[in-house]
């Protein structure tokens, strides 16, 4: 693990593996480490592998308040793919990871090989508006979310309800969202990072982006709906559109990993 001190954040990163540099970025209090158990035993082998916290969460240590804005995010990111990989990168993100993605495309596409986004869209709109703003009121308000209370509230906008229902696969899940809610890291970057993500807006910049952008999405993701996704690979000016059935927003962390990771790595690798 190592520290970067950027201009706007003493950044918390991590690297393991050997070759073509693939940098991960996390959704919405998503940490570093969070890409470990699903993704980078299967990458380490091909690829040097970069993770890290966004402002807001972790260890990462922002040196301004909040709020932030999505360009923020993304000079963070700039910073880091420059200081400690060897540009092109491959890029890939989730959730509000892809909103940064998809802004350091926009702002340095020169450090890109190309960029992966996974549960994303252009612009927050409509049920993804409301379900953001919804969250954030709410801990605006003095509320909060803990213990299983927690838990099952997440797992639905996470996974589909064939995983919430499996009856060996959930209890698997369950424990590791539950080590992660008594961190608190969830509660305490929800407000600063999901703000950004409610009001982050690409769609006049996109068209001209020609950054080979992929844009996963996932047929039962209640999130980020695949409409969102379809949308912004169409406004992208090299955008291409994948469609997972019977996945949800996380379905990438325990659940359908063992499909997605070859797929992501197939994509990479047309662009090497």
């Amino acid at each position: 693990m190592g520290q970067l001190d950027g201009t706007g954040a003493r950044i918390h990163y991590e690297q393991v593996g050997n070759g073509p540099d693939i940098v991960w970025v996390s959704g919405g209090g998503g940490l570093a480490e969070d890409w470990a158990p699903y993704q980078l035993p299967f990458f380490k082998q091909d690829f040097r592998n970069t993770t890290f916290d966004n402002r807001g969460v972790g260890t990462t240590v922002s040196h301004a308040e909040p709020p932030w804005e999505i360009e923020t995010f993304a000079q963070d990111t700039i910073e880091l793919i420059e200081a400690v990989c060897t540009p092109p990168v491959s890029l890939v993100g989730l959730s509000f990871g892809s909103a940064i993605v998809q802004e350091v495309a926009l702002r340095r596409p020169d450090l890109l090989r190309c960029a992966i986004v996974m549960g994303s869209g252009a612009y927050s709109v409509e049920w993804g508006w409301d379900y953001q703003e919804a969250e954030i009121e709410f801990r605006r308000a003095g509320g909060r979310l803990d213990g299983m209370m927690a838990v099952t509230h997440y797992a639905a906008f996470m996974y589909p309800a064939r995983v919430l229902g499996d009856r060996v696969l959930w209890p698997k899940l369950r424990a590791e969202l539950a080590a992660y809610m008594a961190l608190d890291d969830h509660e305490d970057s929800l407000i600063p990072q999901w703000d950004v993500s409610l009001r982050f807006d690409q769609r006049d910049q996109l068209p001209a982006c020609m950054v080979p952008m992929h844009v996963i999405s996932f047929t039962e993701d209640v999130q980020a709906p695949p409409q969102d996704g379809q949308e912004l690979a169409d406004m992208a000016g090299a955008g291409e559109f994948h469609l997972f059935e019977e996945m949800g927003h996380c379905s990438i962390y325990g659940h359908a990993h063992d499909i997605l990771n070859p797929f992501i790595k197939g994509l990479v690798e047309r662009h090497l």
